[in-house]
């Protein structure tokens, strides 16, 4: 098998004319920004208010490049609180049609609007009074004279030297997708919240979907003694659960008070006969405690807050229920 490291470079490559052509590639693609938003106006609004009085979905078509930018404003659109799909617009000509509803509002995607296989299924669109947005960069297109509203993504010319490959113009369409996003997600008044409950599985996700309970030690996992539990067998327990710590709990398991291994250290400093006590005589009261039902990074917060590594978890009643400390934020990629 041959090293692809050793290939021979070109003959004609040009270090220097690469970073060129990069940077005119840049200024091309950002003159073509700055020119769309200078046209942005009264139909861009109308597009927005089109999609918050749709009732179904979003469902964004498009041919080669403009539809990979499609994918991405559709998969935009749905994790930013609009219901969105995207359909090929060849596969909607042999029955992915059906996949589209009443209730829908049609995206399409072409910067000449003259895409065949789009076209072919811009009349059954109209005859099914579906609305129809189009993104092109000609406004005289077949595309752009069935649409209900058109915006204008059209470029003074491509960042390709051929002026032949998508670049400049994809730019526009993908920026101005965004755009559509971000003026409706404002409009719903879309939160973090809403954001994370689309990305479970991301760090913002975890972070405002994780609650303590569900990161936290419980039942036979949770050490925990009576207040007249000797020293020895406390040490027992502490050493049995793995967690630094002990909770130290009356009757009906509410929470009198913590030892951790901190507090053996303070009470081997102070030379004090630890065989000769009690739990309730070498705890601290008083300990910081978070309840079962918030969230795991508040947890997280109190616990860095206080310098601590451990923190007890209660029930609504203050009766121990679970216990927590970094290890267990960190698996859980809380932290």
């Amino acid at each position: 098998m041959s090293d692809r490291t050793s290939l021979p470079v070109p003959a004609g490559f040009d270090p220097a004319r690469a970073v060129e052509l990069a940077r005119q590639t840049l200024e091309i693609e950002s003159q073509a920004l700055q020119g769309l938003k200078a046209r942005l106006g009264e139909e861009f609004a109308q597009a927005v208010q089109a999609v918050l009085r749709c009732a179904g979905r979003v469902v964004v078509t498009g041919m080669g490049k403009s539809g990979h930018v499609g994918r991405k404003i559709a998969a935009t659109l749905a994790s930013t609180g609009t219901p969105a799909m995207f359909v090929h617009p060849a596969e909607a000509s042999h029955g992915d049609l059906g996949m589209i509803t009443p209730q829908d509002l049609v995206l399409a995607i072409s910067n000449s609007g003259e895409s065949d296989e789009l076209t072919a299924i811009l009349p059954v669109l109209k005859r099914l009074f579906i609305p129809l947005v189009a993104m092109t960069g000609r406004r005289e297109s077949t595309l752009a004279r069935h649409a209900d509203i058109v915006l204008d993504t059209s470029v003074p010319k491509e960042a390709c030297p051929l002026n032949l490959a998508p670049t400049a113009s994809t730019t526009a369409q993908l920026a101005l997708g965004d755009a559509l996003a971000v003026a409706l997600l404002d409009a719903r008044g879309f939160k973090e919240e809403d954001f994370a409950r689309s990305h479970p599985g991301g760090a913002l996700g975890r972070k405002l979907l994780t609650h303590v309970r569900d990161v936290m030690r419980s039942g036979p996992l949770v050490p925990r003694v009576a207040p007249g539990t000797s020293f020895t067998e406390m040490m027992r327990e502490m050493s049995a659960k793995g967690l630094g710590a002990t909770a130290v709990v009356d009757d009906d398991g509410r929470v009198l008070g913590i030892f951790t291994d901190g507090d053996l250290r303070r009470w081997i400093e102070k030379g004090a006969d630890l065989r000769t006590m009690t739990a309730e005589q070498v705890m601290t009261r008083q300990p910081k405690l978070v309840r079962e039902d918030e969230l795991a990074v508040e947890a997280a917060d109190l616990m860095e807050e206080a310098r601590i590594t451990s923190v007890l978890v209660v029930d609504a009643a203050g009766r121990l229920v679970g216990a927590l400390n970094t290890h267990d934020l960190m698996r859980a990629k809380v932290i």
